[in-house]
């Protein structure tokens, strides 16, 4: 044992391998000899590999098997018909440029060179794409399953597509909305100032003529003022103008007789001047007729003839008698035409005589020429001013009333373009031309009726994006709106008409999808609760109890008879319990307890169907014998499952079976068909 040489630990610090010399090159292949180094290949170049260094021996065990196994492999050996002296492989030459990668412009990945086909929107987009050549080039090589996936992905791309477009539409047209309305707004802006202008143009020329003419003369029926009051005060307020315009009227009754027949009392009839004293020209010769008197009105041009009044007693002296004023005519202002005559004329002579003298014409045929008594005054010029003024007036309250009344038409057919639906309601568009003008006030703010349209926009958007709880919403701000107006008729019916309309519409909506969805009990619950907030409770009741109905039977259809009477019965009655059982449970939890009876009904005319259906069924069994009792108790065992639920149906299960002899002979199964 002391003889043994001492194993060598693998801890132990080896020593350094010897250094290998460079490789050299040869001419041959070397002839391999016990002993010799093994040849290696680097680089295509052949070298040799110095012998390993002799190793101590190891102690035996499974490490020391390890290391052995270890050192007696070897690595890199050339095969035994290497030729060193064969010359090395060529290099690939490279793709001409057809074949490179510029010609699969816009085919995408091929198939064998990447994952999967994708779709290039962009080659998509192409105005000159050719479509049976892109999809040859792309789909040449791909598999099925890749052709598969990618119609998937064009349909993927074609719907995302036509989702932006549809929100395109309805984001346009909410913008179109939103700019007509600024527009309308805008129009209504314009207008009133094109009014403010005139007003402000025709006060300008007023206050010029008046500064450079001095103060205007006084007015003959002021005396009927009231002492107390003086004229400023009188125009203070509305109340005090019309009270000033009263009296005049009144001191103009009395003082021109027969006045009032010609100008009865009216809204906003008032006296403009008092003209003075004038002569009545004759149209031929220029020659004095008669004295007269004009008074210039609002709206009527009026003139006086003055007369002198008999004086009671034998011995009074006429010529002394006073002189009284008597209507003798009275035009409208439109009617007539007011002409200075002094640039008429064409002779000198003929100026002088009409220079303060003015001609009316346009009644009928004739014409009437009137001269002042004075020349120095100026009542001729301060006639000509507000006859003017008052004419522009009249006309600016025409168009005013014109505008309004194609206002009201514009309404009219405004309200009606939009909804279809108020054409039948007469009395409704009768009243539209009305209310055009019309304020309601909406959480403390005035609003006119175009607003109540803004917001049908809105609730028809969100009807036609079926937005379900804010439409919902809308519909019941409308109706709490119209609620509201009690002491506006009108418009309370306008807006219910509205609400009302854009109500139905959306219960279809709802209502298609409670019946798409009856299945599912959170839906459910939540589409019967917007259908009973639009005040469509019945419908949501009757649309869930028929879609149930239509389910029972549709289930039971499926159930195949196969030979096996009772696992027919089993299948048939446990899907009619299994449906009735979670349709009560349903509409427990969506229903208020007063509507249960409809469900109890229902019900009841479902286990009638089944028991029609378990009377065909057994018809040609015995009745009483082993296979029809085993059935009745299977459908009455189901039926307990409605006990869960709070009815209690068991002695109603059979109901109807007869035997076979009072049957008709026909084949099992047929009763569902």
């Amino acid at each position: 044992m002391s003889d043994q040489p001492k194993g060598k630990s693998l801890r132990t610090k080896r020593k350094p391998r010897p250094a290998i010399s460079a490789p050299k090159q040869i001419s041959g292949p070397i002839q391999q000899q016990p002993g010799a180094a093994a040849p290696r290949s680097t680089g295509g170049k052949s070298s040799f590999e110095a012998p390993p260094p002799s190793r101590p021996p190891i102690a035996g065990g499974k490490t020391s098997d390890l290391v052995k196994r270890r050192y007696s492999t070897r690595f890199n050996n050339l095969p035994s018909d290497f030729d060193a002296t064969a010359p090395p492989v060529p290099s690939l030459p490279s793709l001409p440029s057809q074949f490179t990668a510029s010609n699969d412009r816009g085919r995408g990945p091929s198939p064998a060179r990447g994952p999967g086909l994708t779709v290039d929107v962009k080659a998509l987009r192409d105005p000159s794409l050719r479509p049976e050549q892109y999809i040859a080039g792309l789909l040449s090589d791909a598999s099925e399953q890749e052709i598969d996936e990618y119609q998937q992905a064009l349909r993927r791309v074609k719907n995302r597509a036509s989702t932006d477009l549809q929100q395109n539409v309805y984001q346009n047209r909410t913008q179109f909305i939103k700019i007509s309305k600024e527009a309308e707004k805008l129009k209504g802006e314009m207008r009133s100032l094109q009014n403010l202008m005139s007003d402000l143009k025709t006060n300008t020329t007023a206050l010029r003529s008046a500064s450079s003419q001095g103060a205007a003369p006084s007015n003959d029926f002021d005396s009927g003022f009231p002492p107390t009051l003086s004229k400023r005060d009188k125009r203070s307020s509305v109340a005090d103008r019309t009270a000033m315009w009263n009296s005049q009227l009144q001191a103009l009754w009395k003082t021109v007789e027969g006045s009032q027949k010609f100008l009865p009392a009216l809204p906003g009839r008032h006296v403009v001047q008092n003209a003075g004293l004038w002569i009545e020209l004759d149209n031929a010769t220029w020659k004095s007729r008669r004295a007269m008197q004009i008074i210039l009105l609002n709206d009527h041009l009026l003139i006086a003839s003055r007369k002198k009044r008999k004086v009671e007693g034998n011995n009074a002296d006429q010529r002394n008698a006073p002189s009284k004023l008597v209507a003798d005519r009275c035009w409208p202002l439109l009617d007539i035409e007011m002409v200075d005559l002094a640039g008429t004329s064409e002779s000198a002579s003929a100026r002088n005589k009409v220079a303060d003298a003015i001609m009316i014409r346009g009644v009928g045929q004739e014409s009437y020429t009137y001269k002042t008594e004075k020349s120095d005054d100026n009542d001729k010029s301060s006639l000509m001013m507000n006859f003017r003024k008052a004419v522009e007036e009249l006309r600016k309250g025409l168009r005013s009333e014109m505008e309004s009344s194609n206002k009201a038409k514009e309404t009219i057919n405004y309200f009606a373009s939009r909804d279809p639906g108020l054409l039948k309601k007469t009395e409704l568009l009768e009243t539209l031309s009305d209310i055009k003008d019309m304020l309601i006030e909406v959480d403390g703010k005035q609003q006119n009726l175009r607003w109540v349209e803004s917001q049908v926009d809105e609730l028809d958007i969100d009807i036609a994006l079926q937005c379900f709880d804010e439409a919902v919403h809308r519909v019941e701000k409308l109706n709490a709106l119209a609620r509201g107006l009690k002491s506006n008729v009108v418009a309370q019916d306008f807006i219910g008409f509205k609400a009302d309309e854009r109500a139905s519409k959306l219960a279809g909506l709802i209502t298609r999808e409670l019946v798409d969805t009856h299945n599912e009990p959170k839906k459910t619950k939540i589409n019967i609760g917007r259908l009973a907030k639009l005040g469509f409770e019945d419908r949501a009741r009757e649309a869930y109890l028929e879609a149930r109905g239509n389910i029972i039977h549709k289930r039971s259809r499926q159930c195949i008879f196969e030979g096996n009477l009772h696992q027919y019965i089993w299948e048939v009655s446990f899907v009619y319990f299994t449906i009735i059982k979670n349709t009560v449970s349903t509409f427990q939890t969506c229903f208020p307890p007063l509507l249960m009876s409809a469900c109890v009904k229902w019900a009841k005319e479902q286990v009638d169907a089944f028991n029609a259906i378990l009377a065909r069924q057994l018809s040609s069994t015995e009745r009483g014998g082993p296979v029809w009792t085993e059935c009745m108790d299977q459908a009455r065992d189901h039926a307990k499952m409605l006990a869960d639920v709070g009815l209690d149906f068991k002695s109603l299960i059979g109901r109807g079976v007869t035997s076979a002899e009072q049957s008709s002979n026909g084949p099992v199964g047929l009763g569902l068909a």
